[in-house]
């Protein structure tokens, strides 16, 4: 019989013929490393995601509007990022929104955005 290695640390396996782990420490340390390059991105994603989110709530809050209009440069000051979001909306007369959950944006023209809160997103 042909002796069986341990994925992680290489020590002899012992057991079932279909087991690849030593133990459960050896498992867990395994398949985190394998995904932590993928996780990171993730991670990484998220945080930009809601900190669009936070960018613009807070944008709204201050206005106590619907609907703001916000100059470019004011949403880069504040870190915001254009290439990241989680869905998006095409009104009727063909403009599209970029939402990051409930808050969405759309670009008006190369220097200004609008800025809104969708409020059917929070009763669904």
């Amino acid at each position: 019989m042909e002796e069986r290695k341990c994925l992680e640390c290489g020590t002899e396996i012992i057991g079932r013929v279909d087991k690849k782990f030593c133990s459960d420490q050896c498992r867990n340390t395994y398949n985190n490393r394998t995904t932590a390059i993928a996780n990171s991105y993730i991670r990484k994603v998220n945080y930009t995601i809601r900190k669009n989110r936070k960018i613009m709530q807070e944008l709204l809050d201050k206005s106590e509007k619907d609907a703001i209009v916000v100059n470019r440069k004011k949403l880069i000051e504040l870190g915001f990022s254009f290439e990241y979001y989680t869905n998006i909306y095409k009104t009727k007369t063909g403009k599209y929104y970029y939402f990051s959950y409930e808050y969405g944006f759309m670009k008006i023209d190369d220097d200004h955005f609008t800025i809104v809160l969708r409020q059917e997103y929070l009763t669904k």
